[in-house]
């Protein structure tokens, strides 16, 4: 007998999450839609997915993949000459997601400190976890968020604790 939850669950449980993490890699409604494809990616694959995974960091590694399919893209594409800033949707239970400043501040770090900052700090991911995505050592992925948040520290003005 399968001991997972419906897929229904699993979004409400690590959805929040994955919205976090998408916006800390991406902007605006890059970020919306790198949350809806990971959890389109995830429901067909889920069925697959063995009942003693851990749910939150495979969440985490589809929207990484997602965060980078949508950069690329977004790369070949011209440039915008004006941006207007988007507002989070409200009701949308993100702590802090109307404080665009510290969001920019993270967009800001050097790739490695923020996608590093996102698994750990705002996904919650032990570095170990966050190593298997980024690709490197633990002690790496320890070293790159201690890195961003140092460089949190000294450009967003707000203050930033860990």
């Amino acid at each position: 007998m399968d001991s997972k939850h419906p897929f229904e669950k699993v979004v409400a449980d690590h959805g929040a999450t994955v919205l976090r993490v998408c916006r800390v890699l991406l902007a605006g409604h890059d970020a919306d839609d790198a949350w809806s494809e990971t959890f389109l990616s995830a429901m067909r694959a889920y069925p697959d997915l063995p009942g003693s995974a851990n749910i939150e960091a495979w969440l985490v590694t589809i929207a990484h993949r997602k965060a980078i399919d949508l950069l690329r893209a977004r790369s070949r594409q011209p440039v915008p000459v004006a941006e207007i800033p988007e507002a989070a949707p409200a009701g949308l239970g993100v702590p802090g997601a109307d404080d665009t400043g510290l969001w920019q501040a993270v967009r800001d770090l050097p790739d490695k400190q923020r996608q590093a900052v996102a698994y750990h700090y705002v996904a919650g991911l032990p570095y170990a976890e966050v190593a298997q995505i980024l690709g490197g050592t633990t002690e790496a992925a320890r070293r790159a968020a201690s890195d961003g948040i140092k460089n949190l520290r000294k450009s967003y003005p707000g203050g930033v604790t860990s």
